[in-house]
């Protein structure tokens, strides 16, 4: 019996970053491009594809926020990572002088992470935030840039020599998610979960310290706002472990019998 070929969905258009992603994790499997991150998950959660691929964090901006928030409410599991290194470069259609450019498109992470080289080049130029670097292409004209990566390659397109970012050396991490079921992978090398602590004074460290009696080192922590109660947090915390082992079972076990609310949204290598 002949098995079915698997798909992917991630951020388009052709040529983004996502889709170096999904190539690199899901080779040989067919790729879907959608126009942003919720349709990207929503291909997954309603059967449309079989994976998805999301970026979550960035070497210089840190957490990709949307993502956070998409993994923890939606019916979405983690099963691998993988670390992109990011090139960006200035593509304009035609050779153009700095100085006739009014307007620069490109994601806002992408932006932000080229601010340095903008501000020094086209200070009070128009910036408008695209879906992906890739869907820059569709707007620049005569008179406009754009931010893409290195590996994007057209007819009249021309790219920077170097690199524009302000830190040459950039990263970008993509986790490959499938549908949420009720079993755990039997082994992993990382655990990645979502946990709210009462909101009282040590609490976060209690819930730390859990982790350090069992000799699991943190790699990862990052807050986001309760969105139903301002003020307080919740926390995005990764470690290093086999989920399969009963050291990591007992101290998810704690830390949930611990928290407000918690979640694993992922247990990967």
């Amino acid at each position: 019996m002949q098995t079915q070929e698997k798909s992917v969905s991630c951020l388009g258009p052709k040529g983004s970053y996502s889709q170096l992603a999904a190539e690199a994790m899901c080779e040989g499997q067919e790729i879907v491009l959608m126009s942003s991150f919720p349709a990207v998950v929503e291909a997954l959660t309603s059967g449309q594809v079989d994976r998805a691929v999301l970026p979550i964090e960035n070497s210089i901006q840190g957490g990709v926020l949307q993502n956070l928030d998409l993994i923890e409410t939606k019916e979405v599991f983690a099963i691998r990572e993988h670390v992109l290194p990011i090139d960006h470069r200035l593509v304009t259609r035609g050779k153009i002088p700095y100085k006739k450019i009014k307007c620069i498109y490109s994601h806002e992470q992408a932006i932000g992470q080229c601010s340095e080289f903008l501000e020094k080049h086209f200070q009070g130029v128009q910036r408008i935030f695209t879906r992906s670097t890739a869907e820059c292409l569709e707007k620049i004209g005569e008179d406009s840039a754009g931010i893409v990566g290195g590996h994007v390659q057209g007819d009249g397109l021309v790219l920077s020599e170097e690199n524009i970012a302000n830190v040459k050396n950039n990263f970008t991490r993509f986790m490959l998610l499938e549908r949420r079921t009720n079993r755990m992978p039997k082994h992993s090398n990382k655990v990645f979960f979502c946990a709210i602590c009462a909101h009282r004074p040590g609490a976060l460290v209690e819930l730390l310290q859990i982790f350090e009696r069992h000799g699991l080192n943190l790699t990862r922590i990052e807050s986001r706002p309760i969105r139903e109660s301002f003020g307080k947090y919740r926390f995005f915390i990764e470690f290093a472990g086999d989920i399969g082992t009963p050291i990591v079972k007992t101290a998810l076990k704690e830390a949930q019998k611990f928290c407000l609310r918690f979640r694993v949204l992922g247990a990967y290598n």
